[in-house]
């Protein structure tokens, strides 16, 4: 093809599109980090809030709505970037059903070609080319050379779905933490609430990773924490300002 090729599928946390137990495990990762987003950010404006008003219902407020207005950008972010793939990814593969209708032979050729970049000798990457053309060339050339599946092109009303949910769950955690009835407390069970979150999304996102997990939970510690402090001392610098 003259076109360039595409070198798979992407989505929106910059993970390859893969079918079957690849493709879960990824999703289940993007989920873990979009309740992280929710979990940090939420936590940030409740924290920030609290820090500049002890007043319950002003604090709720702007928890809920920022759980919500993130979990909705969240949403939407996720919708374009998905629905811009999934058009990409029907716009190569029309191109390849048209290249195969126009010029099978050396689409043949160029499905061979590619087997034997990955080591298939001439003979026989041939042959499978030729057999694989006879049975259903366009899966075949899309598979070998776009790495996409043409039964399971990206859905992004699925994607938007999972990532307002991830967002929205993890908003939860520090909205409700910070309802709980404990005075001068309050912002310090918010906080613990948030951190033991946090080492559960860690924990997870790295295990899915198979990579250690006491570093990625360590750093997703720090960050929360960071973030909270930031806008807690932020809260009270304008609370004493606008007091």
């Amino acid at each position: 093809m003259s076109q360039p090729k595409l070198g798979g599928a992407r989505h929106h946390h910059g993970e390859p599109h893969e079918t079957g137990l690849g493709g879960r495990l990824n999703w289940l990762r993007a989920g873990v980090l979009g309740a992280n987003d929710g979990l940090v950010s939420t936590a940030g404006i409740v924290v920030g809030v609290a820090g500049a008003t002890s007043t319950l219902s002003t604090i709720l407020t702007a928890g809920i709505a920022g759980l919500v207005a993130g979990s909705l950008s969240m949403a939407g972010g996720e919708y374009v970037s998905v629905s811009t793939q999934r058009d990409t990814e029907a716009a190569a593969i029309a191109r390849e059903r048209e290249e195969l209708a126009t010029m099978p032979e050396k689409e043949e050729a160029e499905l061979a070609s590619i087997y034997q970049e990955r080591g298939v000798s001439e003979t026989l990457a041939m042959q499978v080319a030729r057999e694989l053309m006879a049975r259903d060339p366009l899966r075949a050339h899309v598979e070998a050379e776009l790495q996409i599946d043409p039964d399971e092109l990206t859905n992004p009303w699925h994607a938007a779905g999972a990532s307002f949910l991830a967002f929205a769950v993890g908003g939860l955690v520090p909205t409700l933490a910070i309802l709980v009835p404990v005075g001068g407390w309050r912002v310090g069970v918010c906080v613990a609430a948030v951190i033991v979150g946090l080492v559960l999304t860690g924990d997870l996102s790295a295990r899915l990773g198979s990579a250690p997990s006491r570093p990625a939970i360590i750093r997703n510690v720090a960050v929360g924490i960071l973030t909270m402090a930031i806008t807690y001392l932020a809260g009270k610098v304008t609370g004493g300002l606008v007091g």
